[in-house]
């Protein structure tokens, strides 16, 4: 009887409730590194600041770029914005923070040229994806926006070049358009059977995973500071 309760509430709980419900420890986990935590206390300086927009461009250039691939999927496709791209916003943040010559200034760290290479191993496969695109954008609309106000004040960036990464202003209004794409979520759910939920909500755990060994590994910025 357990058993078949359990089975009602995975089928009649909405997915995008059940895949926020069980990763959320995965994204405080994310969310904790000593990185972040410098950063909004305005320890670090501009350039401190530029080492973890860096390795956002290595990672958006890949998943942007398989988004592009996967627009006419008829699944994937679904979760295919063009106005969530955050690559030339992200060209725009680096050349405020290093200048013209951004480019030859930033490399990916070890733990990011995993990440980019999960999010394209992944691309054949809907749901790691939609988890890996789920992950990044749904943080960036959220908390991402809080971060962005916060750099602001630290850095004084306005539009245009600084913290571009965060600004999603073809979207309109972010809550309606995070509801939008839960409810797709909510949609894909019903199709998957329940051994691909739960693929895919263990893709979502390794992608927060991933994303903290990202920061983690910008702890050397943090130790250079102090």
């Amino acid at each position: 009887m357990k058993r078949q309760h359990e089975q009602r509430w995975a089928v009649t709980t909405p997915f995008s409730e059940t895949l926020r419900n069980s990763t959320w420890a995965d994204h405080e986990s994310a969310e904790s590194e000593g990185y972040l935590s410098a950063l909004m206390g305005g320890r670090l300086s501009e350039h401190d600041y530029g080492e973890m927009v860096a390795q956002h461009y290595f990672a958006y250039v890949a998943l942007d770029g398989v988004s592009r691939e996967l627009a006419g999927h008829p699944v994937a496709g679904r979760f295919v914005f063009p106005e969530l791209y955050r690559e030339r916003a992200l060209e725009r943040d680096l050349a405020t923070i290093y200048g013209a010559g951004w480019r030859d200034r930033i490399t990916p760290s070890k733990s990011t040229r995993t990440l980019v290479a999960r999010i394209q191993q992944v691309a054949d496969w809907p749901g790691g994806y939609v988890a890996h695109h789920y992950t990044r954008y749904l943080g960036d609309l959220s908390g991402g926006q809080f971060i962005r106000m916060e750099l602001q004040k630290i850095y004084g960036y306005g539009k245009g070049g600084g913290v571009d990464f965060y600004i999603f202003d073809e979207l309109g209004s972010l809550p309606r358009f995070k509801n939008e794409y839960r409810s797709r979520l909510d949609v894909l759910g019903l199709e998957l059977d329940e051994r691909e939920r739960e693929r895919m909500i263990g893709e979502v755990r390794l992608a927060y995973q991933l994303n903290a060994e990202v920061l983690a590994e910008l702890r050397h910025v943090v130790k250079a500071a102090a």
